[in-house]
């Protein structure tokens, strides 16, 4: 799961399997599987880049290509 943080200044954490899509209009949209959406501070970049460290932290031994 990844922090972020919502317009109203809260910090939720998302379960990175259940992003659909990232989208900005202006503000990063979140579409998750189930069809919710989660509006956040955060720009894509900083999203990806959350997500990138926390699978690379999960799942170390795929990243390294072992």
């Amino acid at each position: 799961m990844i922090p972020v943080t919502r317009l109203n200044g809260q910090e939720v954490y998302v379960n990175t399997d259940l992003i659909l899509f990232l989208e900005t209009s202006p503000e990063t949209i979140l579409t998750l599987q189930n069809g919710k959406k989660i509006t956040v501070k955060e720009t894509i970049p900083q999203v990806i880049d959350r997500i990138v460290e926390f699978k690379t932290r999960v799942y170390p031994k795929v990243f390294e290509g072992k």
